[in-house]
């Protein structure tokens, strides 16, 4: 029989084998997991922080009625408006904004008393438009302004007098908030971004978002109104006849038309936002508000690499790993093993 204590020392790569196998599996199989779970973490694709709206254009018509059209607008404070004034009519119409705040003036003055009125108080913008014609008035409202009412009328005689007059309100932006919609055809339709922040500090807090539409159906941007409700295509409309929206703008058909949606959040919390035209909501068109709440984390961009950078990298560190722990087990291989203490009772 074979002495077992004569059987050859082990090879060298018998003592490398297991380490060399040790470092290809965790390279191969524990880096691209790792990977794959770190982004598992982050889901959500683009938050859209509050910024306010500096620039922005107010068209008004101005008809035969005599009429303001719109007669209320909304800007929001420390905007640089410009008033688009197109004269619909076939008489001349002006747009005479007071420099007075929260000052609303009688019908009931003659043609001479209201000119009376802005001789002495002067006005933000007088501009003169033909039939038929366009005209533009450049105001800056500053932050100052803020929660403040300017009305406008048409000085020509007896058009105040027969309603033609109209009130610009500025709004507390809080902050203002940029929202653009998503495009047709679906089931593609969403707000991008459908996360949106405002790092209000006191309550209530007015916002303003501008809405771009940019598809060519009508949407909705309907702002739930109270905070952490989460709302499903299957209870939405129940829930909007009972509970008023914070914010219920039309948006038109048409690709690149804007609104604003003005309107006050109570206090801090998450208000989900939605499009009430059917079927939008259950294809992905909703997102959340944070007002004075953390918004989740943003995940990067998804790379366009097979392999990731870093996993390569981790890879091959482990790997020379690998061979220097080879490399010394076949050194030590290649010295004899200790003699055995002599067994007893032989």
């Amino acid at each position: 029989m074979t002495d077992p204590s004569r059987r050859p020392p082990s090879g060298p790569l018998r003592h490398a084998l297991p380490w060399l196998l040790a470092a290809l599996v965790v390279a191969t199989v524990g880096l691209p997991t790792a990977a794959a779970t770190m982004h598992s973490l982050r889901v959500v694709s683009e938050v859209g922080y509050a910024t306010p709206e500096a620039n922005l254009t107010v068209r008004i018509n101005m008809t035969d009625a005599p009429a303001f059209v719109p007669a209320f607008t909304n800007v929001p404070e420390g905007s640089n408006i410009t008033f688009d004034l197109v004269n619909q009519g076939s008489y001349v119409h002006t747009f005479t904004l007071s420099k007075l705040p929260n000052v609303r003036l009688s019908p009931s003055l003659t043609p001479a008393e209201l000119d009376a009125f802005f001789t002495a108080n002067g006005s933000l913008a007088n501009v003169s438009v033909a039939p038929g014609s366009e005209g533009f008035a450049n105001v800056t409202f500053p932050d100052s302004d803020a929660l403040d009412s300017f009305e406008f009328v048409s000085v020509v005689p007896y058009q105040f007098q027969a309603g033609m007059s109209g009130v610009v309100n500025v709004t507390s932006t809080g902050p203002g908030i940029l929202l653009q919609e998503g495009t047709l055809p679906l089931p593609n339709v969403a707000f991008v971004p459908n996360v949106l922040v405002a790092n209000a500090t006191h309550y209530p807090v007015a916002l303003n978002v501008l809405i771009t539409n940019m598809g060519d159906t009508p949407h909705t941007f309907t702002v739930a109104p109270q905070s952490n409700v989460t709302l499903t295509p299957a209870n939405f409309t129940s829930y909007f006849n009972t509970h008023t929206p914070l914010a219920n703008e039309p948006v038109p058909a048409s690709t690149g038309a804007t609104v604003w949606a003005n309107f006050t959040v109570p206090g801090p919390g998450i208000y989900m936002y939605l499009c009430e035209i059917p079927g939008h909501f259950a294809a992905g068109m909703y997102g959340f508000l944070y007002v004075g709440v953390t918004p989740p984390a943003v995940a990067p961009p998804p790379s366009t690499a097979i392999v990731e950078e870093w996993v390569l990298i981790g890879s091959g560190i482990l790997l020379a790993i690998g061979a220097v722990v080879a490399a010394v087990a076949m050194f030590a291989g290649r010295f004899p093993s200790p003699p055995k203490s002599p067994g007893h009772g032989h």
